[in-house]
């Protein structure tokens, strides 16, 4: 296919291609809400996630690999 042929394909098919919008601001990994800067979005997690967090803090060990510093 050529470009125009592209074009018209996607056309017919009601093709759409979504501009990546805020891409330079943090991003909730849980509910996929942006912030203008990260200390918004900690205190957005400490609130709103408050539950999610305090799970996964109280079972968290040292990963596989870890290395303690003395």
């Amino acid at each position: 296919h050529n470009y125009e042929e592209n074009i018209k394909e996607c056309n017919q098919r009601f093709c759409m291609v979504l501009p990546l919008v805020d891409e330079d601001k943090p991003k909730c990994f849980l509910c996929h809400d942006t912030f203008d800067d990260y200390e918004t979005l900690r205190k957005h997690q400490d609130t709103v996630h408050k539950d999610f967090f305090e799970y996964h803090e109280k079972k968290r060990g040292p990963a596989p690999g870890d290395v303690s510093i003395f």
